[in-house]
């Protein structure tokens, strides 16, 4: 076995599941029931509640006989924020992150364990697919598609690992170098970026990350309208993560690079074929990258490699091939 320093390898058992939820008590049963069914049942769940909706209560309160739930309570909104929340408080050795509007496949613990039991890596991530059929109108949203296995050490292109709502990591090794940074991600100035963020920092710090296209979750599909907003907030995370890292790391120079020439050549072939749609998004992530390397560089350095703490007010238990451009399936009369 390649030594990697984990030594506390999974069973699937072996490891607890974050969600983060602000008011979307419907999307959260769903992803909880898909728990529920799957194959290999995780030792708990946290859920951090960021909205403190009487539904979300009655929805932990409905299923607390069938998983191990933790309820989250946090008066300060942020998805990395979330994300820490949980971590501090896993009591296992491996964490995984899915989204309440996500829906994990029911082999999705079993196949991370099953990944991580040979023991090469710090944290596996895997593929996010279209949830349900497509309808005129409808947009996907935060896929990964590739069905191709590979192993990250060193420099790599983040978004090629994977994507912040389907990651498991080792807990331990994720607190050493400092948890998500609080002021990228949903919910906060720096839109989004996170995960590209914690990405680049895991492996800059020796980690090593699989992808594996059997860990799958699906991801809720969208409007024309949520899927524009979002444009130019992946935009702005990506500039943001960069700006924060260019002073110590010129690396991610590279990355800048790559990821502006894909929406530039996307632009490029939209212009050619007249979609005026494509053209739109192709600007709104590029304008967004230009506003937030600006923010990023004002942000100051990045995260530094300590334990992240709590930031929970309180908490209950409730008993018991991408270049950079996001693949879209698009349904016609999209």
């Amino acid at each position: 076995m390649t030594d990697t320093g984990v030594t506390d390898l999974p069973p699937a058992e072996a490891i607890s599941v974050v969600v983060p939820t602000v008011d979307r008590p419907d999307e959260l049963a769903r992803c909880l029931d898909a728990l529920v069914a799957g194959t290999a049942a995780p030792a708990e769940v946290w859920v951090v509640d960021q909205g403190g909706s009487p539904g979300t209560e009655a929805v932990l309160r409905e299923r607390a006989a069938v998983l191990p739930l933790r309820h989250l309570v946090s008066q300060e909104r942020g998805l990395s924020r979330a994300r820490n929340t949980g971590l501090a408080q896993v009591s296992t050795p491996w964490v995984a992150f899915v989204d309440d509007d996500c829906v994990p496949d029911v082999d999705w613990l079993a196949n991370a364990g099953s990944r991580l039991a040979r023991g090469d890596v710090q944290g596996v991530t895997g593929r996010v697919l279209p949830l349900g059929e497509a309808t005129p109108g409808s947009h996907t949203l935060s896929l990964r598609v590739s069905e191709t296995p590979r192993v990250f050490r060193g420099r790599a292109l983040p978004w090629l690992v994977g994507t912040g709502g389907n990651m498991v990591l080792h807990a331990p090794t994720l607190r050493r170098v400092g948890g998500y940074d609080e002021r990228l991600g949903a919910g906060t100035p720096g839109l989004a970026g996170e995960d590209l963020e914690v990405v680049h920092r895991l492996l800059r710090a020796g980690a090593a990350l699989g992808y594996d296209p059997a860990v799958l979750v699906r991801h809720d599909r969208v409007d024309a309208a949520r899927r524009l907003a979002t444009r130019h907030g992946y935009g702005f995370g990506l500039g943001a993560y960069v700006g924060v890292w260019w002073p110590t790391d010129r690396w991610v120079a590279v990355v800048l690079g790559r990821w502006a020439w894909a929406q530039v050549r996307a632009g490029a072939g939209a212009l050619r074929h007249r979609d005026r749609w494509r053209l739109r998004e192709a600007w709104l992530l590029l304008r967004g990258m230009a506003a937030g390397l600006r923010f990023g560089r004002r942000l100051g350095p990045p995260v530094t490699m300590v334990e992240a703490s709590p930031t929970a007010t309180t908490a209950t238990t409730a008993s018991g091939g991408d270049l950079g451009v996001e693949v879209e399936e698009r349904p016609g009369g999209a």
